[in-house]
């Protein structure tokens, strides 16, 4: 298991931006999450007290660029190449929001396509068996600054 600490050299997220807790498992195509950080109080992305269900999708965002660290890692280099998210495709909230949700969330991601000039994946976040969003993020390479 990969803790928040080590998450956190993996992606250019800080503080509590970084919203996930801990990778649970991996192998080169998919990648499995979990993080209670949508319960916090002080969770930079609500308003009005509440956690729109529409922040799932950096959720599960995070998780593709965790995976895109530690296949780098696992491929000699020091870190995955910069990538900016360039398209969000079929995204389906099945909740309006995730304050009000007991328990962990897992969050999935399996990696559809890559090449030199980005990645495609295909995601999920759960609480337990019921799916609380989907969708797919394609991340293009940039060139680091």
């Amino acid at each position: 298991m990969i803790d928040e600490a080590e998450i956190r050299t993996l992606i250019p997220h800080a503080g509590a931006m970084s919203l996930l807790e801990r990778v649970e498992r991996w192998d080169e195509r998919a990648i499995t999450c979990s993080s209670a950080t949508h319960r916090r109080a002080d969770h930079p992305l609500r308003r009005d007290g509440m956690l729109s269900a529409i922040h799932l999708i950096e959720y599960g965002a995070q998780a593709c660029a965790i995976h895109g660290g530690l296949v780098a890692r696992a491929a000699g280099e020091k870190a995955a190449k910069p990538g900016m998210l360039t398209a969000l495709r079929d995204c389906r909230m099945h909740v309006e929001r995730v304050d009000d949700i007991d328990g962990e969330l897992t969050i999935g991601a399996r990696k559809i396509a890559a090449s030199g000039a980005g990645s495609m994946y295909q995601f999920e976040v759960r609480a337990g068996e019921r799916m609380l969003a989907e969708g797919r993020v394609s991340v293009m390479t940039v060139a680091a600054v």
